[in-house]
């Protein structure tokens, strides 16, 4: 009976891997000349400095084991993990709404019981995914409008959520 002990505690230990969340903003985007007006202010496409930023996206996540990519309807959230969405060789990115509630999204990031996440939100939801995650106040305010090179990982084991702050690519400060 002894001799099956590390067995067992193998398997245990196996059945409890830790899932990782990885979330960003969606990277730089693009802004109107003085004297034009963009054809879609509401909802702009990346700079050429977001382009960039969403290829260094896929380079610091291409070996992270990432499965799922959330993402909100909006060409600068999408296009920003569209990069490593390719890489996957996945067409889906599931896309989630933050007019209603982030609830839902939270509950479904919590029901992953296996594999990595990628989410991509704004200035204004990024502090409330994670802070939702990690069931405290990981992140006191909204991203200021001039940084795009955060990445967050919260990571959960079992029911523990641990939390990291780290960046990516090109420094924005």
């Amino acid at each position: 009976m002894l001799r099956f002990v590390p067995y067992l505690l193998i398997i245990a230990f196996s059945s409890c891997s830790p899932v990782k969340y990885y979330i960003v903003r969606h990277a730089e985007k693009e802004t109107a000349s003085p004297g034009t007006t963009m054809s879609t202010p509401d909802d702009p496409p990346l700079s050429a400095a977001g382009r960039v930023r969403a290829i260094e996206l896929r380079e610091a996540l291409k070996t992270k084991g990432v499965q799922y990519i959330f993402s909100t309807n909006t060409i600068r959230t999408i296009s920003t993990a569209q990069p490593l969405n390719e890489l996957r060789g996945a067409t889906k990115i599931e896309l989630y709404n933050t007019r209603d509630s982030l609830d839902f999204l939270i509950e479904k990031l919590k029901e992953i019981k296996s594999g990595n996440s990628l989410i991509v939100g704004h200035s204004n939801t990024v502090d409330d995914i994670v802070n939702k995650l990690c069931g405290e106040i990981k992140i006191p305010t909204d991203l200021p409008d001039s940084e795009y090179d955060n990445l967050y990982i919260v990571t959960k084991k079992g029911n523990r959520m641990s939390f990291k702050n780290r960046t990516y690519g090109t420094p924005t400060n």
